[in-house]
């Protein structure tokens, strides 16, 4: 989702708060940690794993059971920002509203990573899901033990260590994908919009919703005729074997497609695009393969990991 595009009330409110509180900048906090603020809770929590004990990790956006379309940022978001040491942020403009709260609440000590600039990629990618991709991730995470190491040199061993084991930790993740793009390369499937792309690109699936569905589902804005028909009989016509859905955005869209593939005996996969509770990033990445293959092999859904 473009987040952006459906917050301006809670940006506006989040930066008059901010400059009415007088939000300066901060050094390490009480605990003497240094703190981390992540947009999307997939990159704080690789910022902590990376961080270890000398880090205090938080984001902006957490709950998985919240529609990102209706997310808002409050002034609390602001105060959280301006005491940030190292803020990490997606872009290609998914969370543009982060730039404004920055600048309302400058800091000449905060560092910002945005995954965009560390991949190198254009204003005009399409597809913003960028957590997806098996590439974003160890990219990032290079960056965020390079800055902790120059927040806190004392430390660099640790964080050098923490990302040695953080990298190995994707194997897993992988290494199922291209298993299963070995054993299930070519599986068409159908989604709602990109939201798990990368991967199943990496996984080696083809995605026959045409890109103009997928685009205008994301972008919250009604399919034509022609793109609901297109879609409606990958499920009808059976020429396809699994249908994604992002499942945090559910509406007479998805319970349409939704109700399309449990007629037609099509086993479901829910996506998500904030990480759900109780999962690391990588373990969130292989539950999601993991559903993906029973789906393919079992016919099992897997709706809500």
């Amino acid at each position: 989702m473009r987040i952006n595009r459906f917050i301006a009330s809670g940006v506006v409110a989040a930066v008059t708060a901010a400059a009415l509180t007088g939000c300066s900048s901060a050094g390490a906090g009480d605990s003497g940690k240094i703190t981390v603020v992540g947009a999307e809770n997939e990159y704080s929590d690789v910022a902590a794993q990376i961080g270890g004990k000398y880090v205090t990790a938080s984001a902006v956006m957490s709950n998985p059971n919240t529609d990102p379309h209706t997310f808002e940022a409050s002034a609390s978001v602001a105060r959280e920002l301006s005491a940030a040491q190292l803020v990490i942020q997606n872009g290609v403009g998914y969370d543009d509203f982060m730039a404004k709260l920055e600048k309302a609440s400058p800091n000449s000590a905060r560092r910002v990573i945005t995954a965009q600039t560390v991949l190198g990629l254009p204003d005009s990618t399409r597809n913003p899901h960028l957590w997806y991709d098996p590439k974003t991730m160890p990219a990032v995470a290079a960056e965020i033990a390079a800055d902790l190491e120059k927040l806190d040199p004392a430390h660099k061993t640790t964080f050098e260590q923490n990302l040695t084991t953080f990298d190995d930790s994707l194997h897993a993740w992988t290494s199922a994908l291209a298993a299963f793009k070995s054993a299930h390369g070519g599986t068409p499937v159908a989604v709602t919009e990109p939201v798990a792309d990368y991967a199943l690109e990496a996984a080696g699936v083809d995605v026959e919703t045409p890109w103009s569905l997928q685009a205008a589902i994301m972008n919250d804005t009604d399919p034509s005729p022609q793109q609901s028909a297109a879609q409606d009989s990958l499920f009808t016509a059976k020429q396809v074997k699994v249908f994604l859905y992002n499942q945090q955005v559910t509406d007479s869209i998805t319970a349409h497609y939704l109700s399309l593939a449990h007629a037609n005996d099509v086993p479901v996969v829910g996506v998500y695009e904030t990480m759900p509770t109780g999962y690391t990033y990588q373990r969130w990445m292989e539950a999601e393969v993991a559903a993906l293959s029973k789906a393919v092999t079992d016919g099992t859904s897997t709706e809500k990991l």
